[in-house]
C-alpha cells in the first residue's frame, strides 16, 4: 500500500472513490468520477457514500457499484465486508482508492481495510496507528496543508493549481485532468408545477445564515414581479434540528406568499426543479450546489467580502460555473477563516458579515438576473 503518485495501474484497474455524507462533497467529487472514466475508460470505479446521496450516486454514470458507508443499518459491518469481498472477487484487488474527505473517521479506516495498492488522499498505516507518510512529492504536499481556502495556499501550489477549488484539488490529488469546473448530476422531474424562484435559507452553520427580514424583503420584491417563489429544504422537523432553521421560514410562510416545498422531494427530484426554475437563491448548503451543478441559474448568499474574506469557505467551496452569481458584503471579517470554520455561529455581536449584505444588493443582482434571460429569450 503506497500512496500514488501517478504510478500505472493494471489493464482494467479496480478503484474506490470515499466521499461524505454531505451533498455537496458528492457534487464537487462528479469531475474527479468523470476524470477517472476518461484517464482510465476500462476501469471499475466503486464508490463509497452516503444514504443521503444514494439517488445521486445510483445514477452518475460513472459509478459502476456503490455501498453506503454513512448509514444506521444494524447489519453494516457484516454487509460492508460481504460487499467488499464480492466486489474483489469481480473486479480484483482495488488497485486505487481516493479519500475524498480527509477528516471523516471512517474513511480514513476504510480506505486502508480494503488494501489498495496505491492511495490518493489521507488514509492511515496498515497497522492503522498513524496517518500514512505522505510522499516528499509537489502534489502530496497539498495533503500536508491545513488552509485550502486562503489566498496563500493558491500561491504556496501555484505550479500545480489554478484555483483553490475543491473539485480541482481532488483531481489534482489523483493525478486527474479534466473540466474541473464542470460539475454533474442526474435529475427526475418533481411531481408539482416548479415557482419562477426557489430558496433555500439554512444551513448546518448558523454562521452561514441570512436575517429572516433580509429574506421576507427579497421574497416581496418577487411578488410584487409578479415571480411565484417556492422554499425548499428537508422536512421541517428536519431543518429544525439539523439546518438551524429556528423560527426564520415560518416566519417567511406566515408574512409572505411563498409556498412550502420543504421535504416534498428528492435530492434528485430537487435537481429536477432546479432545471425547471428560473433562478435558485440559496445560502452555502447542498442545494446550492446542486443548482450549480444542473445549470439553474443561481445567486449564493455567501457572506464574504470582495476579498472572498468572510462567513464561508468560499475559495474552496464557490462554484465557477458562469451561471452562479456570488454576493458581496460590505463588511470584512476574518475570524472564520482564522478559526478554520469550525465555528459555527458567528463570533462578533450582531452577525455583521450577513448584515452587511443588504436585501437591495440581492435584489439588484437577481432582477439582473432575470433581465438577462428576457433579453435572450427576446432574441
Amino acid at each position: 500500500m503506497q500512496i500514488f503518485t501517478n504510478q500505472s495501474l493494471r489493464a482494467k484497474p479496480h478503484i474506490a472513490v470515499f466521499s461524505s455524507t454531505k451533498v455537496g462533497n458528492f457534487v464537487v467529487t462528479t469531475p474527479l468520477l468523470r476524470g477517472l472514466k476518461e484517464k482510465y475508460p476500462d476501469c471499475t470505479l466503486d464508490f463509497f457514500g452516503s444514504e443521503t446521496t444514494k439517488d445521486f450516486e445510483i445514477h452518475c454514470p460513472y459509478i459502476d457499484w456503490r455501498f453506503s458507508i454513512y448509514t444506521q443499518r444494524p447489519d453494516f459491518l457484516d454487509a460492508l465486508a460481504q460487499a467488499v469481498r464480492q466486489r474483489q472477487e469481480l473486479a480484483g484487488i482495488y488497485d486505487l482508492a481516493i479519500n475524498c474527505d480527509g477528516f471523516s473517521e471512517i474513511n480514513l479506516v476504510m480506505i486502508s481495510a480494503i488494501r489498495p495498492t496505491y492511495i490518493a488522499g489521507v488514509a492511515l498505516s496498515l497497522d492503522f496507528r498513524d496517518k500514512l507518510k505522505v510522499e516528499n512529492h509537489p502534489i502530496h504536499k497539498i495533503l500536508l496543508d491545513k488552509d485550502w481556502n486562503s489566498k496563500e495556499f493558491l500561491h504556496r501550489h501555484q505550479d500545480i493549481l489554478q484555483s483553490n477549488y475543491i473539485s480541482e484539488i481532488f483531481c489534482r490529488v489523483a493525478y486527474i485532468e479534466t473540466d474541473f469546473y464542470k460539475l454533474e448530476l442526474p435529475s427526475q422531474e418533481p411531481n408539482f408545477s416548479v415557482p419562477d424562484v426557489l430558496i433555500h435559507a439554512t444551513a448546518t452553520r448558523p454562521a452561514k445564515m441570512w436575517p429572516a427580514f433580509y429574506w421576507q424583503q427579497v421574497i416581496k420584491w418577487c411578488e410584487s414581479q409578479g415571480l411565484t417563489i417556492g422554499l425548499i429544504g428537508s422536512h421541517p422537523q428536519a431543518q429544525q434540528t439539523l439546518y438551524n432553521a429556528g423560527h426564520t421560514e415560518e416566519y417567511l410562510l406566515e408574512t409572505t406568499n411563498i409556498i412550502d416545498f420543504r421535504g416534498k422531494t428528492s435530492l434528485i427530484e430537487l435537481a429536477g426543479a432546479f432545471r425547471h426554475t428560473r433562478v435558485c437563491i440559496s445560502v452555502d448548503s447542498g442545494p446550492l450546489h446542486i443548482a450549480a451543478a444542473v445549470g439553474c441559474p443561481t445567486l449564493a448568499i455567501f457572506g464574504n467580502d470582495a476579498d472572498g474574506d468572510g462567513a464561508s469557505p468560499l475559495r474552496l467551496w464557490a462554484s465557477r460555473q458562469p451561471h452562479v452569481k456570488l454576493t458581496i458584503s460590505e463588511f470584512k471579517c476574518t475570524l472564520c477563516q482564522e478559526n478554520a470554520f469550525k465555528n459555527k455561529e458567528c463570533l462578533l455581536d450582531n452577525h455583521p458579515c450577513m448584515a452587511f449584505l443588504s436585501p437591495e444588493s440581492v435584489v439588484n443582482q437577481l432582477n439582473n438576473i432575470l433581465a438577462n434571460q428576457l433579453s435572450v429569450n427576446q432574441i
